[in-house]
């Protein structure tokens, strides 16, 4: 346990040297931006995945990356052909007419989490800044995440068919295996944990290796969009792939699972490089996704019971070309569900914790602020000493906070910067009352993260 005292004066001096946000505009991250100059890739978390701030914040600092500092992708923690329809839509492209009907793909709970006001504004403004920019200059808009086994093997297969008949054919031989569980893939995973038979994964590597040995001929008969689409077929078949794996191990180790799920979303970004590199020298992607995924596992908990993350692979692989942002609140509310598949509530966020980062931040007295955790302050060592860190998925708990949703982390290792809000607001979803499908495993399953 932390002193009190101890506590008081750490906070008196982040105090000092934090930047406060004033709301004022754009202007409040200059702060931020000046240490972005080198950045190939900017990790923008959230300590939950229903608070307006967050969002928002994210969208402003995403539109300066894009327009100051020529950051040319948004790959967020969504699924590749969720995330593929609002591409389309951003760049022009698809029988989509605005943002919300783009984003309608996501059917799945949690509809939320990408189907609320600040994300709808936000791809508004993409479409509009593409508008005005040339083809190879246009940003994009990607998903990182392995759900989608059923909806990327109709998206391979649809994608043969118009350009390869015969290999769609073999596609849908290959895939064949997953007719028994096109209602709901963990029933794969389920079987497959009984079944030492490795029929079915063989397929599915197989199928991506075709692909792959193929997509440059598929895209040299075509080129724009139709050369593009072949990189989007080609990651579809790899997210069947890794979800396959995912699926059989979901049952067995979460452990496993959800190194696979977070060492795919690193693949993702390795790959989504080298493609976007082909079309402009040094691509850059800001990342959107939760503080669990982004900040470095090694500093955390989950780190120490032998989880990685995709905050720790991008140090690993881009080093201080990846820049790792935290964001953290207080209490407020925040749009949220009591279990998996049930409605969205507006949820008041419990005070933080003592011996929490989330306290000592109150404890600042500022409504909003910046910090630099990079920065060499003696007086801020404490600040390194581990510390009880919430985080807050798509189920928020109360009655069981304390288990349910809070891990020690030493924050400065953990991130790069940290943008804190005293009091937030949960995110409008811009269908409160959907219908919720159950053909594939919600958005963040197992650990709502």
């Amino acid at each position: 346990m932390i002193p009190e005292s101890i506590s008081h004066q750490l906070a008196s001096t982040i105090r000092k040297a934090a930047r406060p946000l004033n709301g004022t505009g754009p202007q409040d991250y200059d702060p931020l931006l000046a240490h972005l100059d080198q950045a190939r890739l900017v990790l923008l978390g959230e300590a939950s995945h229903g608070t307006h701030e967050f969002y928002q914040a994210r969208a402003v600092i995403s539109r300066r990356l894009i327009t100051e500092k020529g950051f040319n992708a948004v790959a967020v923690e969504a699924d590749w052909p969720d995330a593929y329809r609002v591409n389309c839509y951003i760049q022009g492209r698809g029988s989509d007419k605005t943002a919300a009907e783009a984003l309608s793909g996501f059917t799945r709970f949690p509809t939320w989490m990408w189907r609320n006001t600040d994300v709808e504004e936000f791809v508004e403004w993409l479409r509009r800044y593409n508008r005005e920019q040339p083809e190879a200059k246009k940003v994009g808009f990607y998903g990182l995440d392995l759900y989608s086994l059923h909806s990327s093997i109709e998206s391979v297969i649809d994608y043969l068919d118009r350009t390869d008949p015969e290999a769609a054919q073999r596609a849908r031989f290959r895939y064949s295996c997953f007719e028994d569980s096109q209602e709901n893939p963990e029933i794969y995973g389920y079987t497959a944990s009984f079944d030492m038979n490795e029929t079915c994964r063989k397929q599915v590597i197989s199928a991506l290796l075709e692909l792959q040995q193929k997509a440059p001929e598929y895209a040299r008969r075509a080129d724009g969009i139709e050369g593009d689409e072949a990189f989007f077929a080609v990651q579809n078949a790899r997210v069947v792939k890794n979800a396959e794996e995912y699926y059989r191990t979901m049952f067995d180790n979460r452990k496993s699972s959800w190194n696979l799920r977070d060492t795919h979303m690193a693949e993702t970004l390795d790959e989504l490089l080298k493609y976007l590199d082909r079309r402009v020298n040094n691509s850059r992607v800001v990342v959107w996704a939760h503080n669990s995924h982004l900040g470095d596992a090694r500093a955390t908990q989950m780190g120490q019971g032998g989880e990685l993350n995709v905050g720790q692979l991008v140090r690993e692989r881009y080093g201080n070309q990846a820049v790792l942002v935290g964001f953290s609140t207080y209490t407020g509310t925040v749009a949220a569900a009591s279990d998996w598949g049930a409605p969205v509530e507006i949820k008041r966020v419990r005070p933080g914790l003592e011996n929490s980062y989330e306290l000592l931040f109150h404890q600042v007295g500022l409504p909003a602020f910046y910090l630099d955790l990079t920065r060499k302050d003696q007086r801020l060592e404490s600040l390194h000493e581990p510390r009880l860190e919430r985080a807050i998925g798509v189920i928020y708990r109360p009655q069981s906070e304390r288990v349910s949703h809070y891990f020690w982390a030493r924050l400065p290792e953990q991130f790069d910067a940290l943008l804190y809000f005293d009091e937030t607001t949960a995110v409008e979803p811009l269908d409160r009352a959907a219908d919720l499908t159950t053909e594939e495993v919600p958005e963040t399953f197992p650990t709502a993260l």
